[in-house]
């Protein structure tokens, strides 16, 4: 019974459409006899027509099989149509096509049957679905196969055709027109009324089918709901309330590439001097390039970034003062791979630190592109470029003493030259440090990072010692075998390493500060923007 009401949907569809385009028709025949004034036409070429009669009569019949296949095949291509039974007694006169649409409209009943005594998740379903599937397909080849079959034939036969309307030639072009448009009627005409005998054929099938179904066991089941189970909803919620946080924390480890911490820097075998905390500071105070910089180290303080910056001056002292020439300065060139590292923050506070122990420091702001050094001392108007470019004879006079830090001693850069790599390739600035190093214990040098440009390699040749800087967080891990290279091939002179702004404040010198501190203090230093405290 489903296969019959399936069947009248389908029919009736079509006939609609048909009607439509054959009133379309009639109405364009008699637009056109009425607009030409045109006789019978038929009577005048009634010899030619008995000619064609039985070509017209086969193509009508194979045009009829040529719609209703199409039609069958749009019906199985669209999507719509899934999981609908297939219009039987279709008219393709193809007993194969015929068998394969009967076998699979038994198997979508199967189907539909176990469909709603379970599920479409069913296995058995999913099963029925991909050979339902299969069997459409397989019902769409045969039909191609079928519509390519008849349009050989309607061709061949069409050829004929063509012979005997050539025939016709003398007759009006009016004349032809009206044999194409009737041509066309009739074959509308014909596929109208085989609907309609379908139709009634369908409804009549219908009528006389009994229902072969009936209830064989009554429904029966719990009141009580199977699903969901909220015991097994709140576990599964609770796990991945634990699952979900640790996949977040593993991915961000994954994929930070920073050095964090001493440990990356475990596998070089550059001398390490010191590690600098970066500890939770107040409220950022907005500077201008005139204010002058603050040092954190203070004489009498304890907190945690005070003694890390005296381990890191012990370690200093030892080194540097393993020189040779001990009645001369030694001269220290602090750098870095990259900008906002805090080099002119840890030479600042490591330059103090020498001060407070009385002994007399010297730093010299070699960033002649931004003289971050000499914000500590008001950045001065002349300095070093100024001396360098020989505007300045007298290096002494430039020469600013920290306040409150006596020992303390800046060259600031003045000027801000538009050669700073030419200036500092004057012979002046060698007779400067050599000049310096009998009146200072220490000389440190404020440089630019390395690889940027090439005012580190050329103040480089001056020094006794390179410190580089590694900030934490913000030196990637690949760089770390460049900075070991450098140290095996000395390509800067007895290179040691200070790691800056590690988290937690602890220390690696074998001991950990187990206390807390009212001030807490930070560092960065931004290249090519105004350094500012960390919070």
């Amino acid at each position: 019974n489903q296969i019959a009401v399936s069947t009248s949907a389908f029919i009736s569809d079509r006939l609609g459409v048909i009607e439509q385009e054959l009133g379309n028709v009639d109405e364009n025949i008699s637009s056109y006899k009425s607009e030409h004034l045109l006789p019978d036409v038929q009577a005048a070429a009634s010899m030619y027509m008995e000619q064609s009669s039985a070509t017209n009569a086969q193509i009508l019949a194979l045009n009829t099989q040529l719609s209703m296949a199409r039609y069958i095949r749009n019906y199985l291509t669209n999507s719509t149509s899934k999981n609908q039974l297939l219009p039987a007694n279709s008219g393709i006169e193809s007993p194969g096509i015929e068998q394969q649409i009967a076998n699979y409209n038994t198997a979508q009943l199967r189907r539909n049957d176990l469909v709603a005594n379970s599920s479409e998740r069913n296995p058995l379903v999913i099963d029925m679905d991909q050979s339902l599937e299969n069997m459409r397909h397989a019902i769409i080849t045969s039909i191609d196969n079928h519509i390519t079959t008849l349009n050989t034939q309607i061709r061949s036969l069409q050829q004929s055709e063509r012979q005997t309307t050539a025939r016709i030639a003398a007759n009006p072009t009016q004349g032809k027109y009206l044999l194409s448009v009737e041509r066309q009627q009739k074959v509308k005409e014909a596929l109208y009324l085989f609907l309609l005998q379908k139709r009634e054929e369908n409804e009549l099938s219908q009528a006389f089918t009994a229902y072969n179904t009936r209830v064989i066991t009554p429904p029966s089941g719990s009141m009580i709901p199977t699903a969901p189970v909220k015991k097994n909803i709140a576990l599964v919620a609770f796990a991945l309330g634990l699952l979900i946080p640790v996949v977040i924390i593993f991915i961000r480890e994954n994929m930070n590439s920073k050095v964090r911490g001493r440990k990356d820097l475990e596998s070089l075998s550059v001398p390490f001097v010191g590690e600098i905390p970066l500890v939770g500071s107040g409220k950022k105070k907005k500077k201008t390039a005139n204010t002058a910089k603050e040092i954190v180290i203070h004489q009498g303080k304890r907190d945690i970034v005070n003694e890390a910056f005296r381990v890191l001056r012990t370690n200093l002292e030892f080194i540097l003062d393993a020189k040779e020439d001990k009645d001369k300065a030694s001269v220290t060139l602090i750098t870095s791979f990259n900008p906002g590292s805090g080099k002119t923050f840890l030479t600042m506070n490591t330059a103090a630190t020498f001060a407070m122990k009385g002994k007399r420091v010297l730093v010299v702001d070699g960033d002649l592109r931004h003289g971050s050094a000499s914000a500590y001392v008001g950045s001065p108007k002349k300095g070093l470029s100024d001396y360098l470019g020989k505007r300045e004879n007298n290096c002494e006079d430039l020469i600013v003493e920290k306040e409150n830090y006596p020992g303390l001693f800046v060259l600031p850069v003045g000027t801000i030259p538009p050669n700073p790599t030419e200036l500092l390739a004057e012979p002046r600035l060698a007779e400067l440090i050599e000049k310096m190093r009998c009146r200072f214990d220490y000389i440190l040098i404020d440089c630019p990072p390395v690889d940027i440009v090439a005012d580190t390699q050329i103040i480089e040749k001056l020094a006794d010692r390179t410190v580089f800087i590694v900030r934490a967080g913000l030196l990637e891990r690949d760089m770390l075998p460049k900075l070991q290279s450098d140290y095996e091939a000395k390509r800067f002179k007895n290179m040691a390493l200070v790691l800056n702004g590690t988290i937690g404040g602890s220390s690696r010198y074998g001991y950990r500060y187990g206390y807390r501190y009212g001030y807490k203090y930070g560092y960065a230093y931004g290249y090519g923007s105004k350094s500012y405290y960390n919070n």
